[in-house]
Protein backbone atom coordinates (compact mmCIF):
# COMPACT_ATOMS: atom_id res chain seq x y z
CA UNK A 1 0.00 0.00 0.00
CA UNK A 2 2.82 2.40 0.86
CA UNK A 3 4.37 1.76 -2.57
CA UNK A 4 1.06 2.64 -4.26
CA UNK A 5 0.76 5.83 -2.23
CA UNK A 6 4.35 6.76 -3.09
CA UNK A 7 3.66 6.21 -6.80
CA UNK A 8 0.46 8.28 -6.58
CA UNK A 9 2.32 11.07 -4.82
CA UNK A 10 4.96 11.00 -7.53
CA UNK A 11 2.29 11.31 -10.25
CA UNK A 12 0.65 14.23 -8.47
CA UNK A 13 3.99 15.95 -7.91
CA UNK A 14 4.97 15.58 -11.58
CA UNK A 15 1.68 17.04 -12.74
CA UNK A 16 1.03 14.01 -14.94
CA UNK A 17 -2.48 13.48 -13.57
CA UNK A 18 -3.43 17.04 -14.43
CA UNK A 19 -2.08 16.63 -17.97
CA UNK A 20 -3.99 13.38 -18.45
CA UNK A 21 -7.20 14.97 -17.16
CA UNK A 22 -6.74 18.00 -19.43
CA UNK A 23 -6.19 15.78 -22.45
CA UNK A 24 -9.25 13.69 -21.53
CA UNK A 25 -11.32 16.86 -21.14
CA UNK A 26 -10.41 18.07 -24.63
CA UNK A 27 -11.34 14.65 -25.99
CA UNK A 28 -14.76 14.79 -24.32
CA UNK A 29 -15.35 18.34 -25.57
CA UNK A 30 -14.53 17.28 -29.12
CA UNK A 31 -16.77 14.22 -28.97
CA UNK A 32 -19.60 16.36 -27.59
CA UNK A 33 -19.11 19.06 -30.22
CA UNK A 34 -19.25 16.60 -33.12
CA UNK A 35 -22.19 14.82 -31.51
CA UNK A 36 -24.20 18.06 -31.49
CA UNK A 37 -23.85 18.42 -35.26
CA UNK A 38 -23.84 14.77 -36.30
CA UNK A 39 -24.26 11.94 -33.78
CA UNK A 40 -22.46 10.65 -30.72
CA UNK A 41 -21.34 7.57 -32.66
CA UNK A 42 -19.75 9.70 -35.36
CA UNK A 43 -18.19 12.03 -32.78
CA UNK A 44 -16.72 9.13 -30.84
CA UNK A 45 -15.47 7.38 -33.97
CA UNK A 46 -13.93 10.52 -35.46
CA UNK A 47 -12.14 11.48 -32.26
CA UNK A 48 -10.88 7.90 -31.87
CA UNK A 49 -9.37 8.01 -35.38
CA UNK A 50 -7.73 11.37 -34.71
CA UNK A 51 -6.47 10.05 -31.36
CA UNK A 52 -4.76 7.13 -33.13
CA UNK A 53 -3.14 9.60 -35.54
CA UNK A 54 -1.82 11.74 -32.69
CA UNK A 55 -0.63 8.76 -30.68
CA UNK A 56 1.45 7.78 -33.70
CA UNK A 57 3.25 11.10 -33.35
CA UNK A 58 3.46 10.75 -29.57
CA UNK A 59 4.97 7.26 -29.56
CA UNK A 60 7.42 8.10 -32.35
CA UNK A 61 8.57 11.22 -30.49
CA UNK A 62 9.06 9.26 -27.28
CA UNK A 63 10.95 6.60 -29.24
CA UNK A 64 13.33 9.31 -30.45
CA UNK A 65 13.79 10.58 -26.90
CA UNK A 66 11.89 13.83 -27.41
CA UNK A 67 9.96 15.56 -24.63
CA UNK A 68 6.38 15.61 -25.86
CA UNK A 69 2.98 16.46 -24.42
CA UNK A 70 -0.19 14.36 -24.51
CA UNK A 71 -2.66 14.88 -27.40
CA UNK A 72 -4.83 17.98 -27.06
CA UNK A 73 -8.03 18.28 -29.10
CA UNK A 74 -9.65 21.37 -30.58
CA UNK A 75 -13.25 20.84 -31.74
CA UNK A 76 -13.70 21.16 -35.55
CA UNK A 77 -9.96 21.77 -35.98
CA UNK A 78 -8.35 18.50 -34.95
CA UNK A 79 -5.66 17.77 -32.41
CA UNK A 80 -1.98 18.25 -31.75
CA UNK A 81 0.85 17.11 -29.57
CA UNK A 82 3.28 19.72 -28.30
CA UNK A 83 6.94 18.95 -28.89
CA UNK A 84 8.69 20.64 -25.98
CA UNK A 85 12.01 20.47 -27.77
CA UNK A 86 12.89 20.78 -31.44
CA UNK A 87 14.05 17.59 -33.20
CA UNK A 88 17.80 17.72 -33.76
CA UNK A 89 17.46 16.93 -37.47
CA UNK A 90 14.95 16.96 -40.33
CA UNK A 91 15.26 13.17 -40.43
CA UNK A 92 13.97 12.85 -36.86
CA UNK A 93 11.22 15.38 -37.57
CA UNK A 94 10.18 13.40 -40.66
CA UNK A 95 10.10 10.17 -38.64
CA UNK A 96 7.80 11.68 -36.01
CA UNK A 97 5.63 13.35 -38.65
CA UNK A 98 5.20 10.20 -40.76
CA UNK A 99 4.14 8.11 -37.76
CA UNK A 100 0.93 10.14 -37.38
CA UNK A 101 -0.70 9.50 -40.77
CA UNK A 102 0.77 6.00 -40.87
CA UNK A 103 -0.82 4.90 -37.58
CA UNK A 104 -3.93 6.95 -38.38
CA UNK A 105 -4.26 5.12 -41.70
CA UNK A 106 -3.90 1.74 -39.98
CA UNK A 107 -6.76 2.75 -37.67
CA UNK A 108 -8.88 3.79 -40.68
CA UNK A 109 -8.15 0.43 -42.34
CA UNK A 110 -9.28 -1.35 -39.16
CA UNK A 111 -12.59 0.54 -39.29
CA UNK A 112 -12.84 -0.19 -43.03
CA UNK A 113 -12.47 -3.96 -42.58
CA UNK A 114 -14.86 -3.84 -39.62
CA UNK A 115 -17.38 -2.11 -41.86
CA UNK A 116 -16.82 -4.64 -44.65
CA UNK A 117 -17.32 -7.59 -42.31
CA UNK A 118 -20.54 -6.17 -40.86
CA UNK A 119 -21.77 -4.50 -44.08
CA UNK A 120 -22.05 -1.22 -42.15
CA UNK A 121 -22.42 1.91 -44.24
CA UNK A 122 -21.71 4.00 -41.15
CA UNK A 123 -18.36 2.34 -40.48
CA UNK A 124 -17.37 2.56 -44.14
CA UNK A 125 -18.22 6.27 -44.12
CA UNK A 126 -16.21 6.73 -40.94
CA UNK A 127 -13.25 4.92 -42.52
CA UNK A 128 -13.47 7.22 -45.53
CA UNK A 129 -13.30 10.24 -43.22
CA UNK A 130 -10.25 8.70 -41.55
CA UNK A 131 -8.52 8.24 -44.91
CA UNK A 132 -9.40 11.83 -45.86
CA UNK A 133 -7.96 13.25 -42.64
CA UNK A 134 -4.67 11.44 -43.11
CA UNK A 135 -4.42 12.33 -46.81
CA UNK A 136 -5.12 15.99 -46.05
CA UNK A 137 -2.33 15.96 -43.49
CA UNK A 138 0.07 14.79 -46.21
CA UNK A 139 -0.21 18.08 -48.12
CA UNK A 140 3.44 19.21 -48.28
CA UNK A 141 3.00 22.39 -46.30
CA UNK A 142 4.51 23.17 -42.93
CA UNK A 143 3.05 22.80 -40.25
CA UNK A 144 1.08 19.86 -41.72
CA UNK A 145 2.66 16.42 -41.45
CA UNK A 146 3.38 16.41 -45.17
CA UNK A 147 5.51 19.52 -44.81
CA UNK A 148 7.49 18.01 -41.96
CA UNK A 149 8.01 14.75 -43.86
CA UNK A 150 9.10 16.33 -47.14
CA UNK A 151 11.48 18.71 -45.34
CA UNK A 152 14.03 15.90 -45.17
CA UNK A 153 13.92 15.74 -48.99
CA UNK A 154 13.94 19.53 -49.49
CA UNK A 155 12.00 22.43 -47.93
CA UNK A 156 11.42 23.71 -51.46
CA UNK A 157 8.77 20.99 -51.85
CA UNK A 158 6.60 23.13 -49.57
CA UNK A 159 6.03 25.43 -52.54
CA UNK A 160 4.15 22.57 -54.23
CA UNK A 161 1.74 22.51 -51.33
CA UNK A 162 0.30 25.93 -52.21
CA UNK A 163 -1.68 24.85 -55.30
CA UNK A 164 -2.83 21.74 -53.44
CA UNK A 165 -4.18 23.83 -50.57
CA UNK A 166 -5.91 26.15 -53.04
CA UNK A 167 -7.47 23.13 -54.76
CA UNK A 168 -8.80 21.88 -51.42
CA UNK A 169 -10.22 25.37 -50.78
CA UNK A 170 -12.19 25.32 -54.04
CA UNK A 171 -13.40 21.81 -53.28
CA UNK A 172 -14.39 22.52 -49.68
CA UNK A 173 -13.86 26.07 -48.33
CA UNK A 174 -13.02 26.14 -44.65
CA UNK A 175 -11.74 28.64 -42.09
CA UNK A 176 -9.24 25.98 -41.02
CA UNK A 177 -7.60 26.24 -44.46
CA UNK A 178 -7.14 29.97 -43.91
CA UNK A 179 -5.48 29.25 -40.56
CA UNK A 180 -3.14 26.73 -42.19
CA UNK A 181 -2.29 29.22 -44.94
CA UNK A 182 -1.42 31.88 -42.34
CA UNK A 183 0.70 29.46 -40.32
CA UNK A 184 2.51 28.15 -43.39
CA UNK A 185 3.34 31.56 -44.88
CA UNK A 186 6.58 32.14 -42.88
CA UNK A 187 7.74 28.65 -43.80
CA UNK A 188 7.01 29.31 -47.48
CA UNK A 189 9.24 32.39 -47.32
CA UNK A 190 11.88 30.18 -45.75
CA UNK A 191 11.47 27.61 -48.55
CA UNK A 192 11.73 30.34 -51.21
CA UNK A 193 15.02 31.57 -49.73
CA UNK A 194 16.30 28.10 -48.87
CA UNK A 195 20.01 27.68 -49.40
CA UNK A 196 21.16 24.09 -48.78
CA UNK A 197 24.75 25.29 -48.39
CA UNK A 198 23.98 27.66 -45.52
CA UNK A 199 25.59 26.28 -42.32
CA UNK A 200 22.35 26.19 -40.31
CA UNK A 201 20.52 24.42 -43.16
CA UNK A 202 23.34 21.98 -43.87
CA UNK A 203 23.37 20.92 -40.22
CA UNK A 204 19.62 20.43 -39.80
CA UNK A 205 18.60 19.15 -43.25
CA UNK A 206 21.63 16.96 -43.85
CA UNK A 207 20.61 13.50 -45.08
CA UNK A 208 22.09 11.08 -47.58
CA UNK A 209 20.38 10.17 -50.85
CA UNK A 210 19.13 6.87 -49.42
CA UNK A 211 17.24 8.59 -46.61
CA UNK A 212 15.72 11.14 -49.00
CA UNK A 213 14.61 8.37 -51.36
CA UNK A 214 13.19 6.32 -48.48
CA UNK A 215 10.97 9.13 -47.22
CA UNK A 216 9.94 10.16 -50.75
CA UNK A 217 8.93 6.55 -51.45
CA UNK A 218 7.05 6.12 -48.16
CA UNK A 219 5.33 9.48 -48.55
CA UNK A 220 4.14 8.80 -52.12
CA UNK A 221 3.06 5.24 -51.33
CA UNK A 222 0.92 6.33 -48.39
CA UNK A 223 -0.61 9.21 -50.36
CA UNK A 224 -1.50 6.94 -53.31
CA UNK A 225 -2.98 4.23 -51.06
CA UNK A 226 -5.12 6.77 -49.21
CA UNK A 227 -6.32 8.39 -52.43
CA UNK A 228 -7.26 4.98 -53.89
CA UNK A 229 -9.12 3.98 -50.73
CA UNK A 230 -11.08 7.23 -50.69
CA UNK A 231 -12.07 6.76 -54.33
CA UNK A 232 -12.97 3.11 -53.78
CA UNK A 233 -15.15 3.93 -50.77
CA UNK A 234 -16.84 6.79 -52.62
CA UNK A 235 -17.98 4.32 -55.30
CA UNK A 236 -18.98 1.68 -52.75
CA UNK A 237 -20.99 4.10 -50.60
CA UNK A 238 -22.70 5.49 -53.67
CA UNK A 239 -23.85 1.99 -54.55
CA UNK A 240 -25.30 1.31 -51.10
Amino acid sequence: MSGLLTALAGILKSGLLGKVLLSALTILLSVGSYALLYSWKFGLGLVALIFCHEMGHYLAARQKGLDVGLPMFIPFVGAFIALKEKPHSARVEAYVAYAGPFVGSLAAFAVYYWGRSTDSGFLLSLAQVGFLINLFNLIPLHPLDGGRITAVISPRIWLLGVPLLIAVWFYQPSSMLILIAIMSFPQLIKAWKYDPKAPENAAYYEADAGVRFEYAFLYLCLAVVLALMIQSLALKLKAL
